[in-house]
């Protein structure tokens, strides 16, 4: 691949690791596509090497996040359903207020639900913390496969 195409592939591995933390983009696909696109115009063993690493890193993290903040939510005592009305609230609250309103529409959508639950505002804010702990693991595992690709792609930049 000449200068320009890895150049456009690392502005969409950029934009794919920015979408991991800020969770508004498809982070892991971005960096995932990206790497992918680029093993297969490069092709040889570089390039298939270089994307197997990819798809391993960023389908392992994204199994690993899943067990990891089920496994968080669980010893919290959080059930699913707090999170998906979480989920629900941060979607809507996505689009009633600019920027921030993902997260405070998670954080309120999460705490009403366990609000009405357990009727008690100490342990839905418990509860509420809980899920945002375990949002802050899947990110962190998620960030932690999309740079494992990132890494991969760079070294296999460097050799090709």
């Amino acid at each position: 691949m000449n200068g320009a195409g890895d150049l456009l592939v690392g502005l969409v591995v950029l934009a794919g690791l920015v979408g991991v933390v800020v969770q508004v983009l498809p982070g892991a696909l971005l960096v995932l596509g990206a790497v992918v696109v680029w093993g297969v115009v490069v092709g040889g063993g570089t390039g298939w090497t270089v994307v197997a690493v990819a798809v391993l890193a960023t389908v392992g993290a994204a199994v690993v996040k899943y067990l990891l903040a089920g496994r968080h939510l669980a010893r919290g005592g959080v059930p699913s359903s707090a999170v998906v009305w979480g989920g629900i609230a941060g979607v809507v609250g996505f689009f009633v207020i600019p920027v921030v309103g993902l997260f405070v529409g998670f954080l309120a959508g999460t705490y009403a639900a366990e609000w009405v639950r357990l009727r008690e505002p100490r342990g839905a804010w418990r509860a509420t913390v809980v899920a945002l702990q375990a949002t802050g693991i899947t990110i962190v595992v998620e960030l932690a496969g999309a740079l494992v690709a990132t890494a991969a792609w760079l070294v296999g930049v460097a050799l090709t």
